[in-house]
Formats: C-alpha cells, sequence, structure tokens
C-alpha cells in the first residue's frame, strides 16, 4: 500500500512511519516540517503540508507531486496546549477528502473516548480516576474527535484509541485488541509504547476489522524502569 501519515514527525505518526515502511510499504510523510535528513527508512517520502491547508492535503493524498496516490491515510495530529478546533477542523477535512477519493482513514485518536471499566455510562473523559482535572481539555478534545468521525458515516475510517497511558518504548508486537471499553494489561495498568500502538494502527490498515472505534493495550506486564 502506499500510506500517507498526516503528522508524521510526532510520537506516534513517526512510528507509524517507521512500521510502514518496515513492512514494505510506500509511505507518504506529511508534516509541516518533514525530517528529510531521516525520513524514516526505505520507501519514505517527506511531503511538506500545512494541515490547514485542503488544497494541499488535497493533492498529497492524490499523489501530484510524490510516488503516487495514497491507498489510506493515518491522522495522528495533536497541538500543545490542545486545540480543538483545530484538531476537529482537520479531521473533518481528511475525512471530507477521503470520502471523495475511496481512501481509508485511520485516526490515531485519545482515551477520553472511550468507556470507562469501572462504569460503562461513563467516559473516560469524565471519570477523574484516569483524567485528572488539568488534561481534562485534552481528553474532551479527542471525544469531540470521535463524534466528528461518527457525523462522517460515509467515509471508511477506524478511530484507534489508546490506552490511558501511551509512551516511547519498546517494540514488542504484542498488544490486546478491543472497541469501546478502556483496557487494562496483565499488570493492572492501562498502557501501550507508541511502537506497539504504530504496530496495530498497520495491522489494522493491511487487515482492516468491522469495527468503527477500536482500542488496544499491552498484552503483558510493564518493564520496570
Amino acid at each position: 500500500m502506499t500510506i500517507a501519515v498526516l503528522g508524521a514527525t510526532g510520537m506516534v505518526g513517526s512510528r507509524v512511519v517507521e512500521e510502514a515502511s518496515s513492512r514494505g510499504h510506500q509511505v507518504l510523510a506529511l508534516s509541516r516540517k518533514p525530517a528529510r535528513e531521516n525520513p524514516g527508512g526505505p520507501g519514505v517520502t517527506p511531503v511538506a503540508v500545512d494541515a490547514n491547508d485542503s488544497h494541499a492535503l488535497r493533492e498529497a493524498l492524490a499523489g501530484s507531486a510524490n510516488p503516487g496516490a495514497a491507498d489510506a491515510v493515518v491522522l495522528s495530529v495533536r497541538t500543545t496546549p490542545v486545540d480543538e478546533e483545530f484538531l476537529v477542523g482537520v479531521t473533518r477535512t481528511v475525512l471530507d477528502l477521503a470520502a471523495r477519493s475511496g481512501i481509508r482513514v485511520l485516526v490515531v485518536g485519545g482515551a477520553g473516548a472511550l468507556r470507562s471499566p469501572g462504569d460503562r455510562h461513563l467516559l473516560v473523559a469524565d471519570d477523574p480516576v484516569y483524567v485528572p482535572a488539568d488534561i481534562r481539555a485534552v481528553a474532551a478534545a479527542g471525544v469531540t474527535q470521535l463524534r466528528t468521525c461518527q457525523s462522517h458515516p460515509d467515509a471508511d475510517y477506524v478511530y484507534l484509541s489508546p490506552p490511558a497511558l501511551l509512551a516511547p518504548g519498546e517494540r514488542t508486537g504484542r498488544y490486546q485488541r478491543g472497541t469501546g471499553t478502556l483496557l487494562h494489561s496483565a499488570d493492572g495498568l492501562s498502557w501501550i509504547s507508541a511502537e506497539d500502538l504504530a504496530v496495530a494502527a498497520v495491522d489494522e490498515l493491511e487487515t482492516p476489522g468491522p469495527d468503527r472505534l477500536i482500542t488496544v493495550v499491552h498484552d503483558g506486564e510493564r518493564p520496570s524502569a
């Protein structure tokens, strides 16, 4: 496949680029400031794109200035501090473009959109056990992003929620997959490395499942520091 990754220099996006490249896919690494010296491996084409520019995004996905049109796009963008308007706007634009072009979209979202394992009627974003007040806005933005996806039923998308803790770490290739509820690993923690989240993302693109909302967690105990 040719896989476009929007947010290709971020924590998750850069690892999706590396994972997809290592499996032999062509990768369009889309970002405002592409990493040209070390783009992520063979078959990776850095493309400078402003995520606010719908015309530039359309051109990048259509392959007018790169090796070919994208078969799928991974949307992995975040802002610090959180900018919900930007996140929703980019998500809407990508879904609209993909729906017209028949491109599959994998949105790397947030854990806040999942149901709390302690109360299936409570979203993780509203559960102080997982989301303290200082990151409430980040979690809420992820919920709004999922709702934006759900308002595009004609788009071929999947929303991938990480577990409660996501950080750089080891690629093990081991994870458990679920749908709408936050998962915990064998050690009782809800976590996964960014490397293994990338594995799950590319697995989903290669072998799409039937669910629009999925989540993953590390399969095993977390290594001690």
